[in-house]
């Protein structure tokens, strides 16, 4: 899905309808001076236009052909796109409140693949992220000159503290500063793209500068880009599928967190119990956030029978995304055994939303796989699926049991349940 850049280019707005096929009514008009009998059978009478006409011309669309330049250059730049939004949010997951917007855009995408179908739907944001990616590299490019004279002015203040030399490099550090982020605005204002970075086009800044109403126009623009990331939306989506699944989890991890601190005999015991509970948990909430997120109900969370009697027409589908699901999950918890220093912490959070968004992905395919059909599967294809379930979700429980004692965080990793909350490692919940 193509979606705006952040700041696109400050160009007139478009000719109305009517303007742009001016020219094409004009020769109508012409060809009806000429010859009345024609000028009847088209539809004009007296300078006046009928519908017919006027929807004829509005209704042949005009289509652009791509070059085969232009397709690579689009489609390199839907990658570098993607690259940058699973940069943003492992950089979110890791800043506690912003990790609801991590787990709410994931939640979203396996709720709009559910109602859609269509795995495209579900890669949202991805041309806003590339321009958010431009920026950040265009930025990263153009403040090396600043970032040059800074360590020569800082150089020649060793040398020579307050020497006139060391005052002209400070000087010169005060303009590069201000004439560097001036272009950053300007390179921001023309669409944020790395070329905008590259080359500032001074003539065309000269000519914005002494356009009427250019800071209505950008303030407009900046609004509708920041109204249209939807960030509210994503963070209450976040928030109530972090609420849901902790109601879901807090028995079953309470129960193993309590079994950490007793005896031999009652560990064994109420690790039995919460492993089983763990177990039921796990084979179920992935499929509820899911419908939680299509439905956007909160009390979708809890409607354990209608994602049952959604398990029983495409079986096979969803335990084929709970398998993944859980198994991408397994590694996530290998990154643990020894604590990352928190500068790098969203490192290894890159690699948790690296395996979380195509189970996010596949959760969302199998329940639209199951909403398209109206009678269960035969019965064979099911009992395969409860088969094959079992042993996936008795491993991964067996996995989440050893982990306190693998885990740096020791017994609270038990909260760190990277399949079904917030995608952030290192109790960054």
């Amino acid at each position: 899905m193509s979606e705006p850049s952040l700041l696109p280019a400050l160009t007139p707005p478009s000719l109305p309808l009517e303007m742009e096929a001016g020219g094409i009514l004009k020769e109508a008009n012409v060809k009806a001076a000429a010859d009345p009998e024609d000028g009847k059978d088209a539809g004009l009478c007296e300078g006046r236009v009928s519908c017919e006409c006027s929807s004829v011309s509005s209704a042949v669309p005009v289509v652009e052909r791509r070059g085969f330049l232009q397709s690579v250059g689009s489609g390199l730049d839907w990658l570098f796109g993607l690259a940058a939004l699973l940069v943003l949010l492992a950089a979110c997951s890791v800043v506690p409140v912003l990790n609801f917007l991590s787990l709410g855009y994931l939640l979203h995408v396996s709720g709009t693949i559910a109602r859609t179908g269509r795995f495209r739907d579900g890669f949202i944001g991805v041309r806003k992220a590339s321009v958010l990616g431009s920026i950040a590299a265009g930025i990263w490019i153009v403040v090396w000159p600043a970032r040059l004279l800074s360590d020569f002015w800082r150089d020649a203040e060793l040398i020579s503290p307050g020497s006139g030399v060391a005052r002209a490099w400070h000087a010169g550090l005060v303009a590069a500063i201000v004439i560097t982020l001036g272009h950053i605005v300007w390179a921001c204002v023309r669409g944020g793209k790395l070329r905008h970075f590259l080359w500032p086009q001074p003539l065309r800044f000269v000519r914005w500068v002494r356009a009427p109403e250019k800071f209505g126009n950008l303030q407009r623009m900046i609004t509708e880009y920041v109204v249209g990331l939807r960030l509210p939306f994503y963070f209450w989506l976040g928030l109530r599928g972090f609420v849901g699944a902790l109601v879901w989890l807090i028995v079953p991890v309470g129960i193993l967190l309590a079994a950490t601190r007793l005896p031999l005999g009652g560990s064994v015991l109420l690790s039995l119990i919460g492993g089983v509970l763990l177990l039921v948990v796990a084979i179920h909430l992935p499929f509820l956030q899911a419908h939680f997120a299509q439905t956007d109900r909160f009390g979708a969370m809890f409607e354990l029978r209608e994602v049952r009697r959604l398990f029983l027409r495409a079986p096979l589908a969803f335990w084929f995304a709970l398998l993944i699901t859980l198994l991408f999950a397994v590694p996530l918890y290998l990154l643990k055994v020894e604590l990352t220093p928190r500068e790098l912490a969203w490192l290894p959070s890159l690699l948790f939303v690296v395996f979380i968004f195509p189970a996010r992905v596949l959760t969302g395919w199998a329940m639209h796989r199951a909403m398209r059909r109206e009678e269960p599967r035969h019965w064979f294809p099911r009992w395969v699926a409860r088969l094959g379930i079992a042993p996936v979700a008795l491993a991964y429980t067996l996995v989440v049991y050893f982990t306190p004692y693998l885990s740096w965080n020791g017994a609270w990793s038990l909260l760190e349940q990277h399949a079904f909350l917030v995608p952030a490692p290192l109790m960054a919940l």
